[in-house]
């Protein structure tokens, strides 16, 4: 498909992807929407254009290239590792400017050495923008998603607490009224007067009893299980909620919390601050600091100066996929993200890989490199 209105720089900037050991690939702009829904992110979900073939399955404009370029890999059947490069025109519901805009960027798969690839990624994304925009100072923010994991899983709290806050990561308004809500005295959850006369009858300490009840309810009005969950599942999930709306963070687990949350810092710094942080607060963080560490040392063998990058450890991007190191690049002082990825190696077993294949890649935004172009000029 040709590409119209391209940026001037676009010729120069696919030479400098490629001079980077990358192989160009395309893929589909109308693409499966499954994949997206369940992976992509609630960000990402409400600025879909969705349509539909003529058998009715969903399809979408294509939002994004890390998902049809995983199932490009996992459909040809290529070896790893490799390292794919792209640009086309991506179609997102955005609040500012056009909903049809042009990305670049590169996925890089089956790298097993993932401090050396994070690094290679953050360093590759500098490289192509200082090449398209030299003089202009750029800042780096770095995050990553597995030190928030590991911190959250070392508190304590249920599987299902765990797993909201771990999705709420990088949305900063959901994950603190996520941590408002654990903390406030009363539980937020109200479900109803029927559980409250289940309560009083003693049925919700006993999943079998309870299921036995859904189960006779069901039949007495009768409702098909057939088209929905069973008496287990649903007695299962409705434990699992009160278990939710019921579990309270004392005051030393919220200071932990909101003490990590609040660390930011340069990256040359984190380190130690992440090690001194873990110590104090006597959480057993070393599988996470120590891929951490890493990371901080192969930055600095790829060139790249981990005293200008930022560390902040509320900082995520609201993508669902990302599974560890997740990063930005910004102009100095101006808010719009010229580049922006991480890592993610769940993403291609979930969507149908038989073997896992780590996996790191950044995007770029050439109307945005474009207007930092001209405001530099």
């Amino acid at each position: 498909m040709p590409l119209t209105n391209l940026p001037p720089f676009a010729a120069d900037l696919v030479a400098d992807l490629e001079s980077l050991g990358t192989e160009r690939v395309d893929t589909p702009v109308i693409q499966p929407a499954e994949p997206f829904l369940d992976m992509a992110g609630e960000d990402l979900r409400r600025r879909i254009f969705m349509t539909e073939s003529e058998t009715g399955k969903s399809l979408c404009l294509r939002p994004e290239f890390t998902i049809p370029v995983c199932l490009r890999h996992i459909e040809t059947a290529t070896g790893t590792p490799k390292r794919y490069a792209y640009l086309g025109e991506v179609f997102r519901q955005r609040r500012e400017g056009a909903n049809e805009f042009y990305q670049a960027g590169i996925e890089d798969l089956g790298e097993p050495d993932a401090a050396r690839a994070d690094a290679r990624a953050v360093h590759d994304a500098l490289h192509v923008l200082a090449n398209r925009l030299p003089g202009v100072p750029l800042a780096v923010t770095l995050g990553d998603q597995s030190v928030f994991e590991a911190v959250v899983a070392a508190c304590g709290l249920p599987a299902g607490w765990q797993k909201r806050l771990v999705h709420a990561f990088g949305n900063q308004e959901r994950l603190s009224r996520l941590i408002a809500d654990l903390s406030s005295p009363e539980p937020s959850g109200v479900f109803g007067p029927e559980v409250e006369r289940l309560a009083i009858l003693g049925k919700l300490d006993d999943e079998a009893a309870l299921a036995a009840h859904i189960d006779a309810t069901m039949e007495a009005t009768g409702y098909s299980t057939n088209a929905s969950r069973s008496p287990v599942e649903i007695a299962r999930r409705l434990r699992e909620k009160i278990e939710l709306a019921s579990t309270r963070l004392d005051a030393r687990t919220l200071s932990l919390l909101t003490g990590f949350l609040s660390l930011e810092l340069t990256l040359a710094e984190a380190p130690a601050a992440l090690a001194a942080f873990a110590g104090k607060a006597g959480l057993a963080l070393d599988d996470a600091l120590a891929r951490f560490d890493a990371r901080v040392a192969a930055l600095s063998d790829a060139g790249v100066d981990a005293a200008a990058i930022t560390y902040r450890a509320a900082f995520g991007r609201p993508l669902d996929y990302y599974t560890g190191l997740v990063f930005e690049v910004t102009p100095k002082g101006d808010p719009a993200v010229l580049a922006g990825g991480g890592r993610f190696d769940r993403l291609l077993t979930l969507l149908g890989a038989t073997d896992r294949i780590p996996a790191v890649g950044f995007a770029l935004w050439l109307d945005r490199i474009a207007a930092a172009e001209r405001g530099a000029a």
